[in-house]
């Protein structure tokens, strides 16, 4: 079993940390609870929605789902798909994340087209227009919303999200003003990496998820993982806030673990 535990007072007080010994490993594991989450919440008589994320991590996930033998054990036609964010490019473009998880995992499941939400595109119906575009996939949202979710968002079962170097998650950098954002989807510009034009999910959209998974995998995420675990703020370092309603779990491989302190890491995964 990876070591697991919750954190103290300070930081993401609720999370829980798993972590596996390598960047494979990590991504078999985390497809492995997703299959048994979706699993359980149809098994429960619900549709669940699934939050999905990019990266080279996110993408290995979904490669890991597509393979694993216990795929079919789910109804894909009853599942809702969301992205957390995307790059404002062309739809053919590779950078995107739709393109990237439908090539990966949703070409090779039977879908239901109706349940598949993918951000606008720039060459779509609202062309250059990002924020048209951003609008847009917030009303789409709010028409998915349930009452008992107390919002204009869904309460995604499941919420997907990496971290950058520098702390940021979805498309939510630090000192950025979607660190501020009451809206749930908003126009992102002059990102610090590119594509410098972006649509994400912002704090609000985030913590509607039940439960909220932070990946990441590389010695090069050790610091924001730290930081984010450590007490850091929401606007410093984003990936501080993306919080479950019900559980955060932060997975990570060995590497990018490698400077929380072993306090952390003591009591066996539940």
């Amino acid at each position: 079993m990876s070591p697991s535990r919750s954190c103290g007072d300070a930081g993401l007080s609720a999370a829980q940390i798993a972590v596996q010994s390598s960047p494979e490993l990590l991504a078999a594991s985390v497809a492995a609870r997703l299959v048994t989450r979706l699993v359980d919440v149809q098994a429960a008589g619900s549709v669940p929605a699934v939050v999905l994320t990019g990266g080279r991590i996110g993408i290995s996930v979904l490669d890991h789902v597509q393979r694993a033998p216990a795929r079919d054990a789910v109804d894909w036609r009853r599942v809702e798909f969301w992205w957390g964010d995307e790059r404002f490019v062309p739809a053919a473009d590779a950078e995107r994340n739709e393109l990237q998880a439908r090539r990966t995992l949703l070409d090779h499941v039977p879908v239901d087209p109706t349940r598949v939400h993918p951000l606008p595109a720039s060459d779509g119906q609202f062309g250059a227009d990002v924020d048209a575009a951003a609008e847009w996939y917030a009303a789409e949202l709010a028409t998915h919303a349930q009452p008992e979710d107390h919002g204009p968002v869904p309460g995604f079962d499941v919420l997907l999200l990496g971290i950058g170097g520098e702390g940021h998650t979805a498309s939510i950098f630090p000192d950025s003003p979607a660190a501020y954002e009451e809206r749930s989807v908003v126009a992102v510009r002059n990102c610090p990496k590119p594509p410098p034009t972006r649509l994400t999910l912002t704090f609000p959209a985030l913590t509607s998820a039940h439960e909220v998974w932070m990946i990441a995998a590389g010695a090069d995420k050790a610091g924001a993982v730290a930081m984010a675990l450590g007490g850091a703020g929401r606007v410093q370092l984003p990936a501080a806030g993306a919080v479950g309603r019900n559980r955060t779990l932060w997975l990570l491989d060995r590497a990018a673990a490698g400077k929380l302190p072993a306090s952390l890491l003591r009591l066996p995964v539940s």
